[in-house]
């Protein structure tokens, strides 16, 4: 173990090749680039079909199922346009973590003819197994039934990984009989009544306010570490975090890295790291040194709550 903690300094001291990073000139020029914004809908959808999404997005209406063929139609053009094959329920079980499980829009006709196609029914209500997620006591193991359920209030966004791309469709996750099995479900459901009970005060004093819309910008704070040092700690490798090791400063001992000048390696970490948020539509504003060493942190602007938890989550 000691000479890959070796090997690895080795390779930093002798390390001298920059990393490359390309951005564009504006940020506007890429940012929302693979969401499936209304802009973008306005492009693919009917009159009629734009009307329900923005209805429903901005007022929480109800989308008339048959409403559901043409946007599911309309997203899957736009996907396609750039280069997407496969679809995926993107929701968040109490796994602490996100869940997909991906779909191709590839199918054969009754006479074997292979098309692709994206129905309503497949972009509204999914049906993963819900046998392996955590339930917190509420049912059996050998219950599988779990549903997904389309969450139109946030946009959908395409993930590249490699070479590959897949539209996300975010959605909240419950049992056959109702209970919710996610971290979206019940923040929605308080929003909702958090809605209810501002407007209701908010109409003492103006009787036109009509709806309160919570708002959230957390901060996100993380390490970076080299690959090679990192994979020398068993710890950080097997736990995702320190075991053991020198016990951490209580003071401000290490006030002079706050704040402080940002590593090359690390800048250019940041740099590529924010064009990607850019372009799944994460309003990133802030980045800095924070309190400990290889510690840094990020900062969004202000977006609607439940959306700001999604953009968390694929931070």
């Amino acid at each position: 173990m000691n000479s890959l903690r070796f090997n690895a300094i080795s390779n930093l001291a002798n390390a001298h090749t920059p990393v490359k990073v390309s951005n564009p000139a504006r940020i506007t020029a890429v940012f929302n680039e693979n969401v499936f914004t209304l802009k973008n809908a306005r492009h693919y959808l009917s009159d009629e079909a734009y009307k329900s999404l923005v209805a429903s997005v901005r007022g929480g209406k109800k989308i008339d199922r048959s409403m559901g063929n043409q946007i599911a139609n309309g997203l899957r053009a736009w996907a396609e346009s750039k280069g997407v094959t496969h679809f995926t329920h993107w929701f968040q079980p109490l796994t602490g973590l996100s869940a997909e499980k991906h779909d191709s829009f590839f199918t054969l006709k009754g006479d074997g003819t292979p098309i692709e196609e994206f129905e309503g029914a497949a972009l509204i209500q999914q049906e993963p197994d819900a046998s392996s997620f955590p339930s917190g006591g509420l049912r059996a193991t050998f219950e599988a039934r779990g549903y997904t359920a389309w969450d139109p209030s946030s946009p959908a966004f395409i993930m590249e990984i490699g070479e590959g791309k897949t539209l996300c469709i975010p959605t909240i996750f419950v049992s056959y009989t109702g209970e919710s099995l996610d971290t979206k479900t019940p923040l929605i459901k308080a929003l909702v009544a958090l809605d209810k009970a501002a407007v209701d005060v908010c109409q003492y004093f103006d009787k036109n306010v009509s709806k309160v819309t919570a708002t959230l910008g957390w901060e996100q704070e993380y390490f970076v570490v080299d690959a090679g040092l990192a994979n020398a700690r068993p710890d950080l490798t097997l736990a995702g975090r320190t075991v053991y090791g020198h016990a951490p400063a209580k003071g401000q001992q290490l006030d002079d890295h706050y704040f402080g000048a940002i590593p090359e390696r690390v800048y250019a970490y940041m740099r590529d790291f924010e064009q990607e948020a850019y372009r799944l539509g994460i309003p990133l504003r802030t980045r800095h040194n924070e309190g400990a060493p290889a510690q840094f942190g990020c900062a969004p602007i202000f977006e609607e709550a439940n959306l700001a938890v999604d953009h968390n989550t694929l931070l």
